[in-house]
């Protein structure tokens, strides 16, 4: 049943890929806390130079754990590594879900259980990226943000963000983790919409702060992933009919972006873009191509 039991621990999971340096810092930020935190660090498949920076770097970290995942699995699939390990092998209750350079702010933990304990039915939350947005969902666009409503504290929203996010035993237990045929982007939004439908609360907590500003793989594998995975969330939440307009948006913005390159979005790349459209189709799931990884900006 869910409760208000004060937070007093957290286990900390964090997806880990060719950044040893920032993985490392991030572990440093989250430790300065305060709180009472054990860290299980999943490594997806970073490069051998890298893993053993990272190896080298928690030799003498307490309470680290760090699971070799042996190849890129993707963001969802890499923390469904450490989540299954949270919930075999830890007793908190609350997990804490983030990229290797997620920089939380001062109090940010604490602000993050102030909200919670007032919030019985929560089961999923996210920290605040101080961009005064909420995520929610929208049938035709999926995961999108609207203008934040009121100040500091708990907010409902339709999903949590990824930046940092904050899960609870009880509601992962009930709707299971994350959708692995995303690979990356989309998954949370899709974890939002399975915990609301079984009755759980999901909400942002204003004025716990996160930073998180570096893309951590190519403009085309990310262009790729959000096209192909909106698609696909489209259709499992609204059908068809949504599915067919949300197409045409899609030609429509990628032949807008062409003729007029000054009006495309920080993420465009137009042969990505048909990719994902086409691997949605064809019902493609999992990774991205991998020659979408070699193309830049």
């Amino acid at each position: 049943m869910p409760c208000t039991d004060p937070i007093t621990a957290w286990t900390l999971v964090l997806v880990h890929w060719n950044r040893a340096d920032a993985c490392l810092t991030t572990v440093g930020w989250f430790r300065d806390q305060q709180m009472p935190l054990d860290v299980i660090i999943v490594d997806n498949g970073s490069r051998p130079e890298e893993l053993e920076a990272l190896r080298t770097g928690l030799a003498d970290v307490d309470d680290v754990e760090l699971i070799e995942a042996g190849a890129n699995l993707g963001f969802g699939p890499g923390a469904n590594v450490g989540l299954r390990t949270w919930l075999a092998e830890r007793s908190t209750e609350w997990c804490l879900l983030a990229p290797h350079d997620a920089q939380p702010g001062e109090g940010c933990l604490v602000s993050l259980a102030a909200a919670l304990a007032g919030e019985p039915m929560a089961g999923l939350a996210c920290a605040d990226v101080g961009d005064g947005q909420t995520p929610m969902i929208d049938p035709y666009f999926g995961g999108v943000t609207r203008a934040a409503r009121g100040g500091d504290g708990w907010e409902p929203a339709d999903y949590p963000h990824g930046t940092l996010m904050v899960l609870r035993r009880g509601c992962l237990e009930e709707i299971g983790l994350f959708d692995e045929r995303f690979f990356s982007y989309c998954e949370e939004a899709d974890l939002g919409i399975r915990a609301r439908r079984a009755g759980w609360s999901v909400g942002l907590v204003r004025g716990a702060r996160v930073t998180n500003t570096h893309l951590g793989t190519s403009v085309a594998a990310v262009d790729y992933l959000q096209e192909r995975n909106t698609l696909r969330l489209v259709r499992a939440m609204s059908g068809r009919y949504h599915t067919f307009i949300r197409l045409c948006i899609s030609v429509w913005q990628l032949v807008d972006g062409l003729a007029r390159p000054s009006h495309r979005p920080p993420v465009f790349d137009a042969r990505a873009r048909v990719l994902g459209i086409r691997d949605f189709l064809r019902g493609v799931t999992g990774p991205p191509p991998a020659h979408l990884y070699e193309r830049r900006r």
